[in-house]
């Protein structure tokens, strides 16, 4: 994919981002990927890519729902995977990953929103820069990519609750205190001042995004803890 384009200027001026929600002792990128999108693969995230080959559909462009895999770069040697959350234009996208960002000095962070953007020269999605929570802006590092790995269909909501559940039951939280992870749905970026016809406007096409409800980690913690404690006593 070669095609060439402008980023918005709302990129310079400034990229919102929600904060990285709970630590979770050992939660690694790649059973939170495998749950929310449904993308049954295991091992280490670089092998991701050459597993999927003949099992699912690879490509270069974005899709919501897809997994973006990430090759091994620098001193992430075993790559990384993240599901993509939803497409705000050809140049940026918010995706749901864990263990990314080190908050508070510790990995195992979900982070439900991390914005992402295209860095490589050719204007393509084979190098990208990632959100880092702990500087509240884009890292400045470009991180390459396979690509993206496309689900058969996406993972509904109710399928992606009972499998976080069931991964978070075996990844408490790093501290009792720390807060109940919230996955929030994906919001459409506030659009720039303009006059529209009301034409345009009806014809104004939304982005696509997880249908996700508000608060889905905070209802998959409380559940996740009832599974833990019934293992226990069985």
């Amino acid at each position: 994919m070669r095609t060439r384009f402008i980023l918005p200027a709302l990129l310079a001026i400034g990229l919102a981002n929600a904060p990285a929600n709970a630590l979770y002792e050992g939660l690694q990128c790649v059973p939170f990927a495998r749950a929310l999108t449904g993308v049954t693969i295991f091992g280490d995230a670089h092998t991701w890519w050459d597993q999927a080959e003949g099992r699912y559909q690879r490509g270069e462009t974005p899709k919501v729902g897809a997994v973006m895999a990430f090759r091994p770069h620098g001193n992430m040697r075993l790559g990384h995977v993240a599901a993509v959350r939803k497409i705000l234009d050809k140049g940026t996208l918010l995706i749901s990953h864990a263990n990314w960002s080190a908050i508070d000095g510790l990995r195992g962070a979900i982070e439900g929103k991390g914005r992402v953007i295209h860095g490589s020269e050719d204007n393509d999605w084979s190098r990208v820069r990632v959100w880092y929570t702990p500087n509240s802006a884009l890292g400045g590092n470009e991180w390459p990519l396979h690509g993206f790995i496309y689900p058969e269909k996406a993972r509904k909501e109710k399928e992606a609750r009972a499998a976080l559940a069931a991964v978070l039951a075996k990844t408490p939280p790093s501290r009792p205190s720390a807060k109940p992870a919230i996955l929030e749905p994906a919001k459409p970026e506030r659009p720039s001042l303009r006059i529209a016809s009301a034409a345009a406007a009806k014809n104004t096409v939304k982005p696509a995004g997880f249908s996700l409800s508000s608060g889905l980690l905070a209802e998959i913690d409380k559940t996740a803890k009832k599974e833990a404690k019934r293992s226990r006593k069985s």
